[in-house]
C-alpha cells in the first residue's frame, strides 16, 4: 500500500494496549495501518520514533477560547456587535482567542479542543450564538475543533425548536449548565427542562454544580470580616458546596434518566456523589482538570496578589486528601475524561486578575472581582504524562482513555482518539525518556496568550516532540510549524458511552 506517511519504531499506546516495535501507516490523513515493519512507500514521508512512546493526539473537551463575557466576569456583549468574527477593542480582551489558544493546544500534543458558543439571558434564541461563534472560529484554528453551547435561557423555543436544529444542522450534541454565576446559572426547574429535551434527542448534558445562594451568603460575610485575600476564594467554596450541587443534579438526571457529565471536580465528597451513582449503573460521568491533582490551596496565599493567578471554580482544595481523591478518582474510573479548563485571564491586566485590586480600601483586594480560570490547554497533556505516566501514578493505557479516546467517545468524535485503522492519523510522539532533559517549566516556554502559568516551576521528565494531525506535523522539537487555517470545524455525533436505562422513580414518564 502507498502511504502519505509512516511513523516508524514506535511504542503505540491505546486506551487497552501497548505494542512496541510498530510502526503506523498514513493515507489521507487516516491510520490505514498499524503493524511491524509496514513497507516502504516512494516518496512517503517518514518518521523514526526511536521506541518512544506514540500516543492518540489530545481531545480537550473542556477548553474557553474567543468568550468574551468570561473575560468581564460575566458581563453580557451583544451578539449583534460581532461582524465576521471581530469584536470591537480586542485589547480589552484578556484571554486567549481561537488562534492563541489552538496554537498552544497543538504545543502540548493536543489535536481536537471543544469550545463553548455561549448564550446570555437575553438571548432568545440560540441560533446566532452558533453562527456568530462560528465566524470567530473560522480559518483560526490550528487543531480541529468543535462546539459546546452554554445554555441561560432555556425557552420553551429553545429546548423544544431549536435543540433539533443545533444537533442536526450543526452536529453540536452536548449543552452546558451552571448552577451558580447570577449571569449563567439556572433553576432546578429551568435543568429539568434542559434534561427532557436533552434525553429525547441524544444530547450529553454538562453541569458545574456549585451551590449558587451558599456561595452569594459566604463572600458577604467574609467581606464583613475583610477576608478578602485571594486564598479566600477557596474559604467562599468548601468542599461542600460543590458536593451538594453535584447530589442534588445527579438526583435530577436519576429523576429524567438522562446521561449527564459533572465538570471540572476538585474535591472528594463530590468525588465520592459520582461514584456511588456509577456503582448504582447510573450514566453519571465525571471531570477533573490538572488544577486539582497538581496543586493546592497554598497557590493562592502567594504575596503580591499573586494569589489572583490560580483563582478558578470550583477553586484548588486546601486538604491533600482532596488531591489524593482526585488522584484515586481517575484510576479507578471515576472519571471519564481529564480535560484543562482552559479559562484564562492575563495577570497583569486591568481587566484581568487585576480587577480583583479595584477597590483600594482593602489591602489584598477582592477576591469576588477576580475573573475566575486558569490557563492548561498546553500543559494538560504534558502534565499527566509526566506526572502521571512517568511517576507511575497512572498507566500509559489510563492516560490515552482521560486525555483522548474517552472524551471521544463521550462526545460522539467518531474519527478521533484512537490509534487505529479508520480513525483521524492524529498522533503525539514523545521523546525517548533516555534523551528527554527534564526542564522546570516557565510561562515564557508556552504558547498562549497569556503572562502566567499556574504550573510555573513544575518538572517535566518529557513533552511533546511532534504533533500530527491528519497526518500533518504542526508541532516539531519546540516549534509550530502548522498553519493557523488547518483546523477543521467537526460535527458531532450522539455520545458513545451508555445513556438512559429506562429505569424510572415513579410512574411518570416522558
Amino acid at each position: 500500500m502507498d502511504f502519505d506517511l509512516v511513523v516508524r519504531n514506535g511504542t503505540v499506546v491505546t486506551a487497552s494496549d501497548i505494542w512496541e516495535s510498530c510502526d503506523i501507516g498514513v493515507k489521507d490523513g487516516t491510520i490505514v495501518a498499524v503493524g511491524p515493519r509496514l513497507p516502504a512507500a516512494p516518496g512517503a514521508q517518514e518518521i523514526d520514533a526511536e521506541g518512544a512512546f506514540i500516543t492518540p493526539g489530545g481531545v480537550d473537551a473542556h477548553v474557553h477560547l474567543s468568550q468574551f463575557f468570561e473575560a468581564t466576569v460575566g458581563v453580557d456583549i451583544d451578539h449583534s456587535i460581532i461582524t465576521n468574527g471581530i469584536v470591537p477593542d480586542p485589547e480589552n480582551f484578556v484571554g486567549d482567542t481561537f488562534d492563541t489558544g489552538t496554537r498552544s493546544a497543538i504545543a502540548g500534543g493536543t489535536t481536537t479542543v471543544i469550545t463553548f458558543a455561549s448564550q446570555m439571558k437575553k438571548d432568545e434564541s440560540i441560533i446566532p450564538v452558533i453562527e456568530d461563534y462560528h465566524k470567530l472560529a473560522k480559518d483560526q484554528s490550528y487543531c480541529d475543533y468543535a462546539f459546546h453551547v452554554i445554555i441561560t435561557n432555556p425557552t420553551p423555543q429553545i429546548v423544544e425548536d431549536e435543540f433539533p436544529r443545533m444537533v442536526d444542522e450543526y452536529g453540536i450534541t452536548s449543552v452546558k449548565l451552571y448552577m451558580t454565576y447570577k449571569p449563567l446559572k439556572l433553576l432546578d426547574y429551568q435543568i429539568l427542562d434542559v434534561m427532557y429535551s436533552a434525553r429525547k434527542l441524544g444530547i450529553t448534558t454538562m453541569v458545574h454544580a456549585e451551590n449558587a445562594d451558599v456561595i452569594d451568603w459566604m463572600t458577604q460575610h467574609l467581606e464583613q470580616k475583610l477576608m478578602t485575600h485571594p486564598y479566600h476564594h477557596g474559604t467562599s467554596r468548601p468542599p461542600i458546596v460543590e458536593a451538594e450541587a453535584t447530589n442534588r443534579v445527579i438526583c435530577l438526571a436519576e429523576l429524567m434518566d438522562t446521561p449527564i457529565l459533572l465538570v471540572h471536580i476538585s474535591g472528594g465528597p463530590a468525588t465520592k456523589h459520582i461514584r456511588d451513582a456509577q456503582t448504582r449503573l447510573l450514566p453519571i460521568y465525571g471531570e477533573t482538570c490538572p488544577q486539582y491533582m497538581f496543586l493546592l490551596a497554598d497557590s493562592m496565599r502567594k504575596g503580591d496578589f499573586e494569589g489572583a493567578k490560580c483563582i478558578c471554580s470550583p477553586p484548588i482544595r486546601e486538604d491533600k486528601s482532596d488531591q489524593d481523591a482526585i488522584w484515586a478518582g481517575v484510576k479507578n474510573g471515576t472519571f471519564t475524561i481529564v480535560s484543562s479548563d482552559h479559562s484564562p485571564s492575563k495577570f497583569n491586566h486591568p481587566n484581568g486578575k487585576q480587577r480583583g485590586l479595584k477597590d483600594g480600601n482593602l489591602p489584598y483586594g477582592k477576591f469576588r472581582l477576580v475573573p475566575n480560570g486558569v490557563p492548561g490547554v498546553e500543559t494538560r497533556v504534558p502534565l499527566l504524562f509526566s506526572g502521571g505516566v512517568l511517576s507511575g501514578r497512572i498507566s500509559p493505557q489510563k492516560f490515552v482513555e482521560v486525555t483522548s479516546t474517552n472524551p471521544a467517545k463521550l462526545y460522539g468524535l467518531k474519527k478521533k482518539g484512537s490509534i487505529a485503522p479508520g480513525f483521524d492519523a492524529d498522533l503525539v510522539i514523545w521523546y525517548s525518556q533516555t534523551k528527554f532533559q527534564p526542564f522546570k517549566l516557565t510561562n515564557e516556554m508556552l504558547h498562549h496568550d497569556v503572562d502566567y502559568t499556574p504550573f510555573e516551576g513544575i518538572e517535566f521528565k518529557n513533552w511533546p516532540r511532534y504533533t500530527i494531525i491528519r497526518g500533518k506535523v504542526v508541532f516539531s522539537h519546540g516549534e509550530v510549524v502548522g498553519e493557523m487555517k488547518y483546523g477543521q470545524y467537526i460535527r458531532r455525533e450522539q455520545s458513545l458511552l451508555p445513556g438512559p436505562r429506562d429505569i424510572w422513580l415513579s410512574e411518570w414518564r416522558p
